[in-house]
C-alpha cells in the first residue's frame, strides 16, 4: 500500500519530485527567518565607542559585524539551489561579463561598411574623372574653368576606348577643351579663372558672337561659346552614363539608351548629316556589361552600376551649375 501525504499517494517517483520542490522552499523559508532574526538582533546591538573620542568629531565609524558562518552557509546553499549550481563544481558566475541571453535572431545586426569599388578611388577610371569635376564647383556658386577642363580631360580618356559611337563627340570635344585651355593659361588668364569672370570680361571686351552666328574661324571663337558647346556634350555624356547605369535588366541595351540621350541633348544642334552618322555609330556601342567593365574593371555588375550612377550624378551637378550660370549671363543663344 503506497504511503500517502496530504491525501496524495506518494509512489517512488512522486516522492522524489515532492522532495525536489519542498527542500528548496524549506531552505528559503529558513533563510528568510534567519535574516529577519539577524536584523532584529543587529538593531539591538550595543554601540561600542572608543575610549578616547575627540569631542569635536560628529561621525561614528562603526565596523559592521562579521556575518555569521551559519548565515554565510545558508546564503551559499540558497544561491546554489535557486540558480541550479551545485557545491564542488566550477562557479556558475565566471569572471567577466555574463554571456548574453538574447537569441541570435534578436541581436542587433552590425552591417560592415561596404568598401567602394576601386574605380571610384583616386586612381580609378571614374574617380579620376569625378575629382576635378567636383573641385570645379566653387562654394560661391561659380565654375572654376581649370578644374572643369581637367574633368573633361578625364572624361575623354574614359569615353575614347568605348568605340566609334563616341569618336565624333570626343574628337570635337578634344579640340574645344584645347582651345579653352589656351584661354585659361594664356595672357588673359586672370579673366578666365571662372565662368563668371570669363562671361563678364568677354561681354565687356566685345568678344561674344552675335546670337545665331558662327565665327568664320572656329579657333578664334569666344571662350563662352566654346564652353557652351562643351556644356551640351557634357549633358549627352551624363544622360548616356546614367541610363546605362540605371537601365532595367532585359530592357533596352546601352546603344538604344545612349541614342535616346543623343536625341535629347545634341541632335537638335547638329546638321542632318552628322545626326545620321551619329545614329549609325551608336549601333557599334559595346553592350551594357562590357561598358560597365570598362568603367569599373573587375567589379560585379551591381557595384559597377552604382559607381557609374554616382559618376553620372556628379556630371549632372556640374551641368546644372553651368546651365544656371549660362542662363544668368545670357549665353545660351551663342550657338
Amino acid at each position: 500500500m503506497p504511503a500517502k501525504a496530504m491525501g496524495v499517494s506518494l509512489t517512488s517517483p512522486a516522492l522524489g519530485r515532492w522532495f525536489c520542490h519542498a527542500i528548496p522552499f524549506a531552505i528559503l523559508t529558513l533563510t528568510l527567518l534567519f535574516l529577519y532574526t539577524s536584523v532584529r538582533l543587529f538593531h539591538e546591538w550595543p554601540l561600542v565607542l572608543p575610549a578616547q573620542r575627540s569631542q569635536q568629531s560628529s561621525l561614528l565609524e562603526l565596523e559592521p559585524p562579521s556575518p555569521s558562518p551559519v548565515l554565510t552557509a545558508l546564503l551559499q546553499i540558497t544561491s546554489s539551489t535557486l540558480t541550479g549550481c551545485r557545491p564542488g563544481v566550477q562557479s556558475c558566475n565566471p569572471e567577466g561579463p555574463l554571456p548574453s541571453q538574447i537569441g541570435p535572431e534578436l541581436t542587433a545586426l552590425v552591417v560592415p561598411e561596404k568598401e567602394e569599388p576601386p574605380c571610384l578611388g583616386p586612381q580609378g577610371v571614374l574617380g579620376r574623372m569625378m575629382s576635378p569635376f567636383l573641385a570645379c564647383l566653387s562654394p560661391e556658386g561659380d565654375v572654376e574653368l581649370s578644374q572643369y577642363l581637367a574633368g573633361w580631360r578625364e572624361l575623354l580618356r574614359f569615353l575614347t576606348p568605348l568605340g566609334s559611337v563616341f569618336a565624333f563627340a570626343t574628337s570635337e570635344a578634344f579640340v574645344k577643351v584645347t582651345a579653352l585651355e589656351a584661354c585659361v593659361h594664356g595672357p588673359d588668364a586672370s579673366h578666365y579663372a571662372s565662368l563668371a569672370t570669363m562671361a563678364t570680361w568677354e561681354r565687356q571686351a566685345g568678344l561674344l558672337e552675335r546670337p545665331g552666328t558662327a565665327p568664320r574661324d572656329p579657333a578664334r571663337a569666344s571662350g563662352s561659346r566654346t564652353l557652351l558647346l562643351l556644356h551640351r556634350a557634357l549633358r549627352w555624356s551624363q544622360l548616356c552614363l546614367h541610363r546605362v547605369a540605371t537601365g532595367t535588366l532585359g530592357g533596352p541595351d546601352a546603344g538604344v539608351q545612349c541614342g535616346d540621350a543623343y536625341s535629347t541633348a545634341l541632335a537638335e544642334h547638329h546638321p542632318w548629316l552628322i545626326r545620321q552618322a551619329a545614329r549609325l555609330a551608336i549601333l557599334a556601342l559595346p553592350s551594357r556589361g562590357h561598358l560597365l567593365q570598362l568603367a569599373c574593371p573587375g567589379t560585379r555588375e551591381a557595384d559597377a552600376r552604382v559607381a557609374l550612377a554616382r559618376a553620372a550624378r556628379v556630371l549632372e551637378d556640374v551641368y546644372n551649375r553651368t546651365q544656371s550660370l549660362l542662363t544668368h549671363y545670357g549665353l545660351l543663344q551663342l550657338a
